[in-house]
Order: structure tokens, then sequence, then C-alpha cells
């Protein structure tokens, strides 16, 4: 079995992280007990490149109990989990390609690794399955099933794909199902990404100006959740809508030119790159932290705060000091990559629980359906979406309504009239 994680030795210490995990994820729990008992992916190849968390290997332990030969590597250099890499080789023996800190080179050769596999279906979190495939890997086209991705960045990145006319198999966006991004995107980045610059930086929130860019469902969980610590949040946006959104939720709007100049903590969550720029960085005040919570390392212009930057040093884990030639100090936290996973651990299991019912049933969807789907972007069939929904209910031990025979009639027709 080919491999790259850190040591072995840290499987034990993984272990236990992934049981923790698991008393959490009971709607994916419930999955691969189905999915043992029918077998639904057996001898499907999978390549999953996704942040290697325990909540990810409850995931490819649902996938392996399906059948599946699944492999993982990384999607983000400081996500992985050392321990639990190890776990999943040593004990579960499904290959991972995943060291935390590890530098650009090894992340796309682990991502070289993963599609030595010849999968049958890719996951990804950011489309570089997706993208490495479409460059450099067309060999692989003609067997794929299809794709699944993750996240908002990468469903932009798909459509543009699409756009191009170069995306000739089909992709699931998961990260359209209803029981993913109104729940990991909102609850689960919002409370994740606060826990990262907590754990960073050990800040008091009550009273901070907390600056949020970008008012998408991450944006719109940071704010209430920083509002939530008694910060004074300001939301910027370019979109319209969603600034007027939240300006109506009692959030303070404005440009980040202004947002600047009183902001003590910056946090970015639009997907795009240079959001926070040179110009930003001289307005700012002295010992401003700055964070990213949206996708890769590029939404922080960190090379134009390296231009002005006299000295540097890193004061904590995750935390490094730019001092500016005129003495103030600019704090980024985690290299400017995903706070939330870079600092702390990620999303709650109990909110990874519903993203990854999505990615398991996407994988038997597109092998169910090989042949029969549009080389286009797709979106789970509802009734996925709200069976996961029902289990997670379920599981919390809340009960709704169901609709009467005549309520039924009375929304499918017309002619009751008023």
């Amino acid at each position: 079995m080919q491999y790259d994680v850190k040591d072995l030795n840290l499987s034990d210490a993984g272990a236990t992280r992934i049981e923790w995990a698991a008393k959490n994820m009971p709607v994916i729990r419930s999955i691969a007990q189905r999915f043992e008992k029918e077998k639904p992916l057996q001898g499907v190849r999978i390549s999953a490149c996704l942040h290697v968390t325990a909540e990810t290997a409850n995931l490819m332990l649902a996938l392996k109990a399906g059948g599946a030969e699944a492999v993982l590597c990384a999607s983000n250099p400081l996500s992985t989990q050392d321990d639990v890499a190890a776990n999943l080789v040593r004990e579960h023996q499904i290959p991972v390609h995943a060291v935390k800190g590890e530098d650009n080179e090894s992340y796309y050769r682990h991502i070289a690794s993963a599609l030595d596999h010849r999968p049958q279906i890719t996951m990804d979190d950011g489309a570089d399955l997706v993208t490495a495939v479409i460059r450099e890997r067309s060999d692989l086209i003609d067997d794929l099933a299809g794709s699944t991705e993750e996240t908002t960045t990468g469903v932009i990145r798909l459509r543009s794909m699409e756009k191009e006319g170069i995306i000739t198999f089909p992709v699931i966006a998961v990260n359209d199902s209803r029981t993913k991004h109104f729940f990991d995107n909102r609850y689960g980045t919002g409370q994740s990404t606060l826990d990262g610059i907590l754990r960073a930086t050990n800040s008091l929130f009550a009273g901070m100006v907390f600056v949020v860019c970008g008012y998408g469902w991450c944006g719109r969980g940071i704010a209430n959740d920083a509002r939530g610590l008694n910060a004074h949040v300001i939301v910027v946006e370019v979109d319209p809508i969603r600034a007027l959104e939240a300006a109506m939720d009692g959030f303070t709007v404005m440009p980040i030119v202004r947002a600047a100049e009183v902001g003590d903590i910056f946090v970015t969550a639009t997907g795009n790159k240079n959001v926070i720029r040179k110009e930003h960085f001289q307005k700012m005040k002295d010992n401003a932290i700055l964070a990213n919570a949206g996708h890769f390392n590029v939404e922080l212009d960190l090379p134009g705060l390296d231009e002005l930057t006299v000295n540097k040093r890193e004061l904590r884990d995750f935390v490094v000091e730019h001092e500016l030639p005129d003495g103030r100090r600019i704090n980024v936290l985690a290299e400017g990559r995903l706070i939330n996973l870079a600092a702390a651990e990620g999303h709650p299991a109990m909110v990874m629980d519903m993203s990854f019912a999505n990615q398991a049933l996407a994988a038997e969807y597109l092998h169910t359906n090989r042949g029969k789907l549009e080389p286009r972007i797709h979106v789970l069939p509802e009734e996925m979406d709200r069976e996961i929904a029902r289990l997670k209910l379920e599981t919390m031990g809340v009960q709704i309504d169901d609709l009467t025979d005549e309520q039924r009639q009375y929304l499918a027709g017309w002619r009751e009239g008023t």
C-alpha cells in the first residue's frame, strides 16, 4: 500500500479522535450500516481530496463499508490531523497522502498520488482533483463515473469550467444541497472560525470591532456568532442584495477601505483573491488581526503585506506579526490559510455529519447512475436532501408534523380556490 503520513505511531491517538467524532455523526453512521449490508460501491475506486480530519475519516470508513477502494489526500496543507491520517493507514488500510504543514510540492505530489489510483469517482474540496484530471490526467476521464464537490469555491470553479465546455463528466455539487450549505457553511464555519481565532490569539471578542468580508452563508455564520460574543460587527460586501440583507440583519455595512481604519479583527469569507490588500494594510490600527475563513490562501494579499513589512516574527503558534515602517503591527493568522482548520479542528462533527452524508450518497448516486447523467453539474435529488434532514432530526429527538391528505390535495391543486 502506497501512503505518505507523518508517523504511523500516532495511530492510537487518531483512533480515539475518530471515535469521538463518530459519537456526533449518527447520520453517516446509519448510512455506513446500510452500506455494510448492501455494498453499493463494491470495487469502486474513489480518490478524495478533502481535509484530513476525524470527521473525514468517518466518511472514508463509510465508503469502505460500502465496498469502495478509497484513497485520501489533503485539500489544505495545514488542515491535516496527522494522528487521524496514521490511523486510517495502519488500522483501516486506507491509503492517505497528507502531512500537516506540507509544502506546495508535496501537496501537488499527493494529489498526483491520489490520481494514480485511477479513480472512477473523485471527491473534491476546492476542485483540485478535477483540475488536475482536466489539465494533466485526461487519460482518466473515460473511466470516471463522475465527481463530487464540497465547497462554494469549488462549485464556482466548476461552473466556470462548465461554461467553457471542458467538463466532460457529471459532477455533483454537494455544496448546493440544502443540508450542506444551510448548516455546514453557516453554523459550522461560524463556530469553527471563531474557535480558530480564539485558540490562536486568546482574544476577547466583546467590545472588539470585528470585520467580516463576505456575507454568503459562511459570512452570515461568522457575523452572527461574533455578534453573539458581543463584538461590534461590520460587514463588507460587493453584492448589493447581500449587503442589503446584512444591513437589515442589523450589521453595519461599509467598504473595506473604511472598515480597515476601525477594525480590530478581520476575517475574509469570499472565495476570491486579494480581498484585503496593500492599501488597506496601510490604514489599519496597531495590532490588527487578520484571518481567512474562505478558501486557499489568496484572500489576504500577503505578498503586498510583505512589501510593507520591515520585521516579521512568530509570536504564538499560527500568529505572525508584521511590523510596518511606522511601528504599527499587523498579525496574520495561520499563514492566511483556513483559520478554522489550521488553528482549530474544523467544523464540529455534528454539522459535518450532514455534509459527509451528502458526499456518501453522492458517490452512491454517481455509481448507480453511471452512464445516465449528462456531463454537467448536478445537484442531489431533493428526496435525498430531505432524507438526510429527516435522519438528523430523528437523531436529535425532534419530531415534526405530516401534512394531512386534505392539505396535500389543497397544495397540489387549484380547483378549490381560496
